[in-house]
């Protein structure tokens, strides 16, 4: 059986302890060296670090709002309790502050990644995502991660001075490259050439260890709750995760102690298992690495040529096979399944209409495309449709067409 978890004394969550002294930004931390600024300069502020005003523009955003009611997995109205891709974030932003404590990292930058990751993602989730992608082929195509930077430089329109939330250039690295180097051709290299023009992305090197903390958290969390809301949903039981990875021994053991326990205690316990586990994993290595490395900066990170923030080599087996169990067992489930093709079908209706009939567009998002070619006509309306929740979608549908369907 695990043993108990909870922090005791100076020992911080999940069992992993800082020494004395050890409570401060580590040299190759992102706050060790000056902000590399912003693409429009602009006064610091007096009351808070550059990543905190990050960070704070990217809650006060529209599109961080609208993630209230935008998919995960479930669709928000098929339940109060499943997550949503604003809980999902929240949560992701949680762990991430968690490991950049124990790893010595910068809090907020880690945090302001974790946040802002899923920025750019479309009504219905990877659903609506696929559907997008499919119709702007001819035209570029879709990617969520491109569009999270689309969002951040050039879409919210809050500020008199600049288009975009003129986030710090440690900010839009971790955005453009939370899950690794990029390739110079892929959408988010096209979508960062003008910041290239300003300070350079360096998209063949790795990121940050914050950013790299932020696409690890962001594992955590799906997985830990992607299993709790199957769990909820009725799509997975305590038996069907026996032969799952780091989740099936977890059900096992809590199973184990758990009799007469009310069914939702018995599953939270095992997400925060799961969720100690991973963390526990991801500190452990990363400090071995840290070590062997050791970085004198964070430019140090950037140019190790490998990740310095990692899982180990048996937990990441561990959750290559647990992604499967839960693609086959939740994401293909059929009742999944039918409410997405369902929700594609709204994406691609939506799409069409806004590319071939301007009139369908609200009047700020119609005067955009007057005298645009082709291909930035579908830009404008994979934008537009892009930045809606699902309800805003199902909304447009039934006032644009005569049949829509029900979704869940």
């Amino acid at each position: 059986m695990i043993a108990s978890l909870e922090p005791v004394s100076e020992t911080l969550d999940y069992g992993l302890s800082l020494r004395p002294g050890e409570r401060s930004p580590a040299p190759y931390a992102a706050s060790g060296v000056p902000s590399r600024g912003r693409y429009h300069a602009e006064s610091e502020c007096g009351a808070r670090g550059p990543f905190q005003r990050d960070r704070d523009r990217v809650l006060h955003s529209t599109a961080f709002r609208r993630l209230t009611y935008k998919t995960q997995v479930f669709l928000p109205h098929e339940g109060d309790h499943f997550r949503t891709r604003l809980t999902h974030s929240l949560e992701v932003a949680q762990i991430a502050r968690t490991i950049a404590r124990q790893l010595r990292l910068d809090e907020d930058l880690a945090e302001t990644i974790a946040l802002a990751h899923d920025l750019g993602h479309s009504p219905f989730g990877h659903a609506g995502e696929r559907a997008l992608d499919t119709e702007m082929r001819p035209f570029g195509g879709f990617d969520h991660n491109a569009q999270s930077l689309r969002v951040v430089t050039t879409l919210e329109r809050k500020y008199l001075s600049f288009d975009g939330l003129n986030l710090t250039w440690e900010t839009l690295e971790g955005l453009a490259k939370h899950n690794g180097p990029v390739r110079s051709a892929s959408a988010v290299a096209k979508v960062t050439r003008h910041i290239e023009a300003w300070c350079s992305l360096k998209l063949e090197q790795w990121p940050s260890a914050e950013a790299q903390v932020a696409s690890l958290a962001d594992d955590i969390a799906y997985l830990s709750h992607d299993v709790d809301d199957g769990l909820r949903a009725g799509l997975i039981t305590f038996d069907t995760l026996h032969g799952a990875p780091l989740a099936g021994p977890i059900a096992s053991e809590v199973k184990a102690v758990a009799q007469g326990a009310e069914s939702g205690r018995a599953i939270y316990e095992v997400t925060r298992r799961m969720i100690t586990a991973m963390v526990g994993d991801v500190v452990t290595e990363s400090r071995r690495r840290l070590a062997g490395l050791a970085p004198g900066s964070p430019d140090d990170i950037r140019a190790a040529g490998h990740a310095a923030i990692s899982f180990s080599d048996a937990m990441t087996l561990d959750l290559a096979h647990l992604k499967n169990f839960l693609f086959g067992a939740v994401y293909h489930h059929r009742r999944v399944l039918d409410v997405m093709e369902k929700a594609e079908n709204v994406v691609r209706d939506l799409f069409r209409k806004y590319y071939s009939d301007a009139a369908a567009l609200p009047a700020g998002w119609r005067e955009a495309l007057r005298g645009l070619d082709d291909r930035h006509r579908a830009r404008v309306a994979c934008d537009f449709l892009a930045g809606q929740t699902d309800r805003y979608a199902l909304a447009e549908h039934r006032r644009l067409f005569d049949a829509t369907p029900e979704l869940g």
